[in-house]
């Protein structure tokens, strides 16, 4: 029998379940999910499903794109809510880019994250015993994000995130379909019509999208859980490029509003979030940084700080000096 797995074909010389062909190839059937010919297979019909000859899977699991103390008084008292999930750490990290998974783990630790965003991708069905991202950060202490990195269709971050769902249980997913490869800006049209679709299917859709308050309030109204407006590209480290519009989304929204994409460092977290944002996510910042775990800790110091900041109501501007000692009693 012919079976081509994650685009390799591969023989075997007896009929198979799926359960024993993950059990023959060496995959642990409960960190992944299977597609058969473009149809996903439950996990609860892995003893029950026959392969034929000449079927095409796609075998899946997460792959890398804090466990939160109670030293800040912000982070005891100033929460927020995602779909019902209550949090205490604002900061969203990813896991893609790191030199290995024991760093990814300690820069996680370190930024206080309670949430991290993972990428579905093939799993390595040549050399199955490679570690996975579940061995290092666990997800029954970390709540999962399942993005579409990489989708440049509706199409496309539909399947993914299917996949997602089946290998994870996850309903909260991050949702971003790509425009084009230089800049990597949202395409809203696609975006829109995945929406649609992952909402009416029981997802709760956090959505990356373009820093336009109409785009964005069109999303929240088709029954998104949070809006992502991008701060600049993905991966550009620019910081916050256009303050006014991503304060007017902060205005208007009734859902968490996060910044997501281009934050380069501490100072553009805090922007970020005394523009009034709920949260930000970043990945590159910190994963591309000379020290990642340094980089967590003030990324992590830094949205604590711009949420204080926005909660304390900052100074008026002024166009002429203004003394702060009082001049009555002036020698």
């Amino acid at each position: 029998m012919r079976l081509t797995i994650n685009g390799e074909d591969r023989s075997f010389d007896r009929p198979l379940t799926v359960e024993k062909l993950l059990g023959e190839i060496g995959v642990d059937a409960r960190k992944v999910a299977v597609e058969r010919n473009l149809e996903i297979v439950p996990k609860s019909q892995y003893r029950r499903v026959s392969l034929g000859d000449g079927d095409r899977l796609e075998i899946v699991h997460f792959i890398g794109g804090g466990v939160p103390d109670d030293a800040a008084t912000v982070r005891e008292e100033d929460t927020f809510e995602i779909a019902g999930r209550r949090f205490h750490s604002r900061l969203i990290v990813g896991t893609g880019k790191y030199k290995d998974f024991a760093q990814t783990r300690d820069a996680i630790v370190a930024s206080g994250a309670e949430i991290v965003t993972v990428a579905v991708r093939r799993v390595n069905v040549t050399d199955p015993g490679q570690p996975m991202l579940m061995d290092y950060v666990d997800p029954k202490k970390f709540t999962y994000l399942p993005n579409t990195a990489g989708c440049y269709t509706a199409e496309d971050a539909l399947r993914t995130l299917r996949l997602a769902r089946e290998a994870g249980g996850w309903d909260l997913v991050k949702l971003e379909v790509l425009g084009d490869q230089k800049t990597l800006y949202p395409q809203m049209i696609e975006t829109l019509a995945a929406t649609e679709v992952l909402i009416k299917e029981g997802f709760q859709v956090m959505v990356y999208c373009s820093d336009d308050p109409i785009m964005a309030k069109r999303l929240e109204d088709l029954g998104c859980v949070a809006i992502m407006p991008l701060a600049a590209p993905i991966g550009s480290g620019l910081g916050v490029q256009n303050a006014i519009n991503i304060r007017l989304i902060v205005e208007q929204a009734s859902v968490p509003v996060l910044v997501d994409a281009g934050v380069g460092t501490a100072s553009d977290a805090s922007v970020a979030m005394e523009l009034g944002c709920d949260g930000v996510l970043m990945n590159s910042a910190i994963a591309e940084a000379k020290d990642p775990v340094k980089m967590a800790r003030a990324m992590k110091l830094a949205v604590e700080a711009g949420r204080l900041a926005y909660l304390a109501g900052r100074m008026g501007k002024k166009l002429y000096a203004d003394p702060s000692s009082p001049l009555a009693g002036l020698i």
